[in-house]
């Protein structure tokens, strides 16, 4: 079909949602299509802020295992394939340039910038005719939404072919993957630009700072899960000798992955907590808390073979299918209230860390005499006249006092999008094209296709977004509390999900507005839907192109078996429906998941 003149989608941000999204827009699309990929910090491109290079140690290592790291949901194994077969470890240090990676081992965040280009660029080159990826510099600050094309408004826009400086872009589909975005700390206004003050950890200078202060220098750092530990690490590992602290509110740290740790879902019993009515926020933890000990006993009991140290992942994540239902009985100023009382628990409950990272630093805690943890609010930092900070902790047992020669803060997200300094939030709240979520107050309001919401409920235009801005929706529609609610897992189903509804919408072999019914107990419907399962999962243009050729033979099978008439178009946006949607498929492992679409093929046969 290269007659037809290219559709363009605009991704808005170039990090590992935006990037992850692109490549299965090339992937996905059969038609012409100009993907542009659009991003601020050209150093954040194909990584973001979790990932970049700069920014990132070589001993700043995924929390989770390599073997969760993969692109592909549908491909589980494909970064430590990379990492070990095509990686170019020219510059890599001794400790990584010869390292065999595993499923259950560690990898230094900062080569994963390099694995999404290199996934990119095989997904340009094996892209259909007509399917191309344009890779712009410039910060978008406002979308133009009316009843055609959306306008995108890009300052200091470099693209090729000259344009640059302020221009506004026509898409006929706008993807945001705008990433995290930074919270203000009014308890550091009067240290904002103090010398001893680091706001940026994961920065090139936010490195050198935290590898160049005196190796007897006392320390604090704001926060004690991951970013808190990083930083730790990072000066354990060059023999620091000074005092560590780690403040936060919880107090809590990381859990420790065992080092064979697999992956799994268990299948547990709902979680009993309460009748119809909402008995108020104090009865909800009482039943919360008993009902966690039945689960604990129940894993105890019937599956030994699950390690202490990972049931509490093992049990939140069971629990996810039942808490859209639950949490649809709180009311939003007490949901709201319990997510900012409990977010730090449940991020620890659902998530743990491998023994790398965890390993320096809990030896430190539990010897004491070096780190020490303290729960407590950071109130105020000052500075002192011999140039050092001084922190006010406020604590249960009183007011505490910590000097420090460096202050490290945390990254600190702002899930509230109404207080972000995004000049592109800011206008699209303003203007009424987005509206903050209504009932966690985290993130943006989307509808189950991801596509953006006004505050009157209605689509925005030609919208989409994927990765962190869904918070409050990941949590309310699927149950995602806690890191999970942006992660890594959420982003790889964003990516499927947004890019086949946006080709659903731009694509002529689709008609998105067919609603009938379809034979879905059928043969003939099943061996459609896998095949074109397959098809989307196929990386190799030539394997899609075969695929594609039986996938059509399968439809007049499929027609045969329907009791009313369907159009061609209709039919195959049936089809490719379903086949996203087991693409997406929650209830299992990436690798049961595998298993059950019949994607296990030998090597190369792909």
């Amino acid at each position: 079909m290269s007659f037809l003149a290219p559709r363009r989608v605009v991704v808005v941000g170039a990090g590992l949602a935006g990037t992850a999204t692109a490549i299965r827009l090339l992937q996905f699309a059969r038609e012409p299509l100009q993907v542009v990929l659009v991003e601020r910090r050209p150093e954040f491109r194909n990584a973001g802020v979790a990932y970049h290079r700069t920014g990132n140690h070589w001993q700043h290592v995924f929390n989770i295992q390599a073997g969760r790291m993969s692109m592909f949901r549908e491909d589980v194994d494909d970064f430590v394939a990379w990492a070990n077969e095509e990686a170019d470890r020219s510059g890599w240090p001794p400790e990584w340039s010869g390292f065999t990676f595993t499923e259950s081992g560690p990898a230094p965040r900062r080569i994963y910038g390099d694995y999404l280009a290199a996934r990119l660029a095989d997904a340009v080159r094996e892209a259909s005719d007509g399917v191309t990826l344009i890779e712009a510099d410039g910060e978008v600050v406002d979308l133009e939404v009316g009843d055609g094309p959306v306008g995108v408004v890009v300052e200091n826009c470099s693209l090729p072919g000259g344009v640059a400086g302020r221009t506004t872009l026509q898409a006929d589909h706008v993807v945001l993957a705008t990433g995290l975005e930074e919270r203000d700390l009014p308890f550091a206004a009067a240290v904002r630009d103090h010398p001893a003050f680091l706001r940026h950890p994961y920065s090139e200078a936010g490195i050198e700072k935290i590898l160049g202060v005196r190796r007897d220098a006392v320390v604090a750092i704001i926060g004690t899960l991951l970013s808190a530990y990083d930083s730790a690490s990072l000066l354990l590992r060059r023999g620091h000798t000074g005092k560590i602290h780690m403040v936060s509110r919880s107090g809590l740290t990381l859990r420790t992955y065992p080092s064979d740790h697999r992956h799994h879902v268990l299948n547990l019993p709902a979680p009993r907590l309460g009748a119809d009515t909402y008995e108020g926020r104090d009865e909800l933890v009482r039943r919360f808390r008993d009902e966690w000990e039945r689960a604990c006993a129940i894993v105890t009991r019937e599956h030994p073979d699950v390690a202490p140290a990972v049931m509490t992942e093992r049990v939140t994540k069971s629990w996810e299918p039942f808490l859209p239902a639950v949490l649809e009985r709180i009311p939003s100023s007490d949901l709201r209230a319990l997510l900012d009382a409990y977010g730090s628990l449940m991020a620890t409950l659902r998530v743990s860390a491998v023994a790398y990272t965890t390993g320096i630093v809990d030896a430190a805690i539990a010897d004491g005499s070096q780190l020490a943890v303290t729960a407590g609010k950071v109130d105020g930092i000052v500075g002192t006249e011999n140039g050092t900070l001084k922190l006010t902790v406020s604590r249960p047992d009183g007011p505490q006092t910590i000097e420090a020669d460096l202050v490290i803060s945390n990254f600190g997200r702002e899930p509230d999008y109404e207080r972000v300094g995004s000049a592109l939030w800011t206008n699209l709240l303003r203007n009424g094209i987005a509206a903050q979520h209504r009932r966690t107050g985290r993130g943006v309001e989307v509808d189950g296709s991801g596509f953006l919401l006004g505050p009157n409920g209605v689509r925005s235009g030609q919208i989409s977004v994927v990765g962190t801005p869904r918070e409050g929706d990941e949590i309310i529609r699927y149950g995602r509390v806690g890191a999970f609610a942006f992660n890594l897992a959420a982003i790889k189903n964003h990516s499927v999900g947004v890019a086949a509804t946006v080709l659903h919408h731009l694509e002529s072999c689709y008609d998105e507005k067919a609603d009938v019914a379809v034979p879905t107990e059928a043969e003939a419907f099943d061996r459609a839907v896998m095949l074109d399962v397959h098809r989307m999962a196929a990386r190799s243009r030539h394997r899609r192109e075969a695929l594609a050729a039986s996938f059509e033979e399968s439809l007049g099978a499929v027609r045969k078996a329907l009791t009313t008439p369907m159009s061609d178009r209709a039919l195959r946006f049936a089809v490719n429906r379903a086949a996203m949607t087991k693409l997406n498929d929650l209830s299992v492992t990436p690798r049961e998941l595998r298993h059950l679409l019949g994607l296990d093929v030998p090597s190369g046969s792909d």
